[in-house]
């Protein structure tokens, strides 16, 4: 756990478990949640308003990033001022699409002029950031959530990517900060800091696994041993 101390990035833990959050709460390396409503689904949420509500009854003050839900650009807007009136520690989630693909610039551009704390999500490309940055740039809060691990299921590594998309940024006015999304495993959090992400979402059942980083690895391989071994004998395997 040393190493996280020492990490220059911040750790955000995303999931919508009330159960998760009140435990995770607790550990001083998380600096920030995050969740949405595929999030919400998964766990069998009904009521999206009353559950959001409940954790940030958990998180008062620590950043919360909730995510707005419609294709329609105005109401997009209604969306996000009602919910930044819950909190705030809230920041309002804004694809930079809707699902039709038609840019949301119009969207922020209306957001950044009210204030609100924006988390501009669903970024895959510099070509996407460059489209809003002048818009964001003199925004209090923004962080820009680029979709890391989605990136590395189409073969391209992120870690080259953010490295362009952080030299860009660092030639730029622009104060927002830079998010590396959909993290797959524990080793992202490194990748993310060295390529000069601010802030990293992690799920919940991956922080389940962060007693694993700096363990012994022949101690790792012995473990695995005997799982092997282990299941092979409860499943009654015979030759």
């Amino acid at each position: 756990m040393n190493n996280l101390k020492n990490l220059n990035i911040d750790i955000y833990a995303d999931g919508s478990s009330l159960e998760n959050i009140i435990e995770l709460k607790k550990e001083k390396y998380i600096k920030g949640f995050t969740t949405n409503p595929s999030l919400m689904k998964k766990i069998g949420v009904i009521d999206y308003e009353d559950h959001c509500r409940k954790i940030l009854k958990e998180v008062t003050s620590d950043p919360l990033s909730i995510e707005i839900f419609t294709d329609d650009f105005n109401e997009m807007i209604k969306q996000a001022e009602y919910i930044s009136s819950w909190g705030q520690n809230v920041n309002i989630k804004i694809p930079i699409t809707n699902s039709h693909g038609e840019s949301s610039k119009g969207v922020i551009q209306n957001l950044v002029k009210k204030n609100i704390k924006l988390n501009i999500t669903a970024i895959f490309t510099l070509r996407q950031i460059k489209e809003i940055l002048d818009i964001v740039e003199d925004l209090d809060f923004c962080i820009l959530s680029y979709f890391a691990g989605r990136v590395a299921d189409t073969g391209v590594d992120p870690e080259l990517e953010l490295v362009e998309i952080r030299d860009y940024l660092s030639n730029q006015k622009a104060s927002s900060l830079l998010l590396w999304a959909s993290s797959r495993e524990l080793l992202n959090i490194f990748q993310a800091e060295r390529s000069g992400c601010d802030i990293i979402t992690v799920s919940h059942e991956l922080l389940s696994k962060i007693n694993l980083i700096n363990k012994n690895l022949e101690d790792f391989s012995l473990d695995t041993v005997k799982m092997f071994r282990d299941d092979a004998k409860k499943a009654g395997f015979k030759l």
